[in-house]
């Protein structure tokens, strides 16, 4: 857990949330223990980012963005010409991603779907989120995974150990 802690000294939202979902993740026994704990740092931290942080401007608040990958997994039971007209019933193609919301990446993962990951202002989740519910249940089982860029800092770290 003290890996978890170090994770949110920063104390910013997306971070916090980040350490929450490895907090919620299965494992060993002692992981299990630790989840209330892990839990209640979470929060705490989340309430102490929350005080010490002024009020946020608009220019502020629409560059607060995440990257949020997306597996869009085939319903493997339905040929690809069904999940297609599905999709397109469902207003699929119009609807996602949501006007505004920048596409990192899309690609085909053969025997898996589709993995997307959007660039997200934090205010507009809920939109993304209703995008995939209404339009893409069915054809796709979703996942969702909050994920950052490490290149940089690996590309970094290599040329540090060289």
């Amino acid at each position: 857990m003290h890996q978890i802690v170090r994770l949110l000294r920063c104390g910013h939202p997306i971070v916090i949330l980040l350490a929450a979902l490895i907090c919620m993740q299965p494992g060993s026994a002692r992981a299990q223990s630790e989840h209330s704990s892990c839990a209640l740092v979470c929060v705490g931290s989340s309430r102490n980012y929350a005080q010490a942080e002024p009020a946020a401007t608009s220019s502020s608040a629409a560059n607060d963005t995440f990257l949020l990958t997306i597996f869009l997994r085939h319903d493997q039971s339905k040929p690809l010409d069904e999940i297609n007209a599905q999709l397109r019933r469902q207003d699929y193609f119009k609807e996602f991603p949501p006007q505004g919301i920048e596409v990192v990446s899309w690609y085909v993962m053969m025997g898996i779907g589709q993995v997307v990951t959007l660039r997200v202002p934090a205010s507009r989740l809920r939109e993304v989120n209703r995008a995939i519910e209404q339009t893409a249940w069915g054809p796709y089982h979703t996942e969702f995974y909050p994920t950052y860029d490490y290149k940089s800092v690996a590309q970094e770290e290599r040329a540090k150990n060289q």
